[in-house]
């Protein structure tokens, strides 16, 4: 019965976008405390958020092509990039995310030695290709024409054998709420594996993705080691941040 009845609230709550304690409790017939135990699955890796004496749907970014996406905001997003760069350091096994901000790592790291450079994105491949010194990986799995990536479980179970030391990673948006965010449910399986595997994680996002939050959850901001950003998000990501150990690098 529960189970039946947390998914008929979650529909409710869908439909309404916000609604209050009162009116679930009235449309449903169930009491406060009972509510009360029922949000705590409801809110739990779901867009729905707490607010006062009620509930609310989370405003969702919708996905958009790499090609539009990489136009946007490059110039601070290749000033990220460079920042991020100088993280890496020779013989590290890295990964990089498909990202058009994580893209231009690419263009700083050509002199490392012993490097090898795991990532499931065309474009960072064959920016790669270049430099002999890069020992490049691709993950196997099926084409996202919209994010130039090999997505789907076949690429998270490859990734899964793999020891790396230091993910590189994008995102849609980001929030304490949300944590780092996605917009396509096949990419995600990926990241969420890249994160698990790394020793250290780097979330690359420029201020606009600051309080955003997409369709799917990879990561939450407390498995962050450092946040590469322009400028100082708001002070409740920083604090979040910075209480679970992670640090904020601003790019020049």
């Amino acid at each position: 019965m529960r189970p039946k009845r947390i998914e008929e609230i979650k529909d409710y709550i869908y439909e309404n976008k916000t609604v209050t304690l009162d009116q679930i409790c009235e449309n449903f017939n169930i009491s406060k405390s009972t509510i009360r135990r029922d949000l705590d699955e409801i809110l739990e890796n779901s867009d729905i958020k707490k607010i006062y004496g009620g509930v609310t749907v989370l405003p969702k970014k919708e996905l958009t092509s790499f090609e539009e996406r990489n136009i946007s905001n490059l110039k601070v997003k290749e000033c990220i990039a460079a920042a991020a760069a100088n993280l890496v350091e020779d013989g590290d096994i890295i990964f990089i995310d498909s990202g058009t901000t994580t893209l231009h790592i690419i263009d700083y790291i050509s002199d490392k030695k012993d490097l090898t450079i795991l990532t499931n994105n065309i474009e960072i491949i064959m920016r790669a290709i270049p430099y002999n010194n890069l020992n490049v990986i691709s993950l196997s799995g099926v084409l996202n024409r919209k994010t130039l990536s090999f997505t789907g479980s076949s690429a998270a179970q490859v990734l899964q054998t793999y020891n790396i030391s230091k993910a590189f990673m994008a995102t849609t948006g980001f929030s304490v709420v949300g944590g780092a965010t996605n917009s396509s449910p096949m990419e995600s399986d990926v990241k969420r594996m890249a994160v698990q595997r790394s020793q250290q994680v780097y979330l690359l996002a420029d201020s606009s993705k600051c309080g955003v939050i997409s369709l799917i959850t990879y990561c939450n901001l407390s498995k962050v080691d450092i946040l590469v950003t322009e400028t100082y998000p708001s002070k409740e990501v920083c604090s979040f941040i910075q209480e679970h150990g992670g640090k904020i690098l601003l790019a020049e």
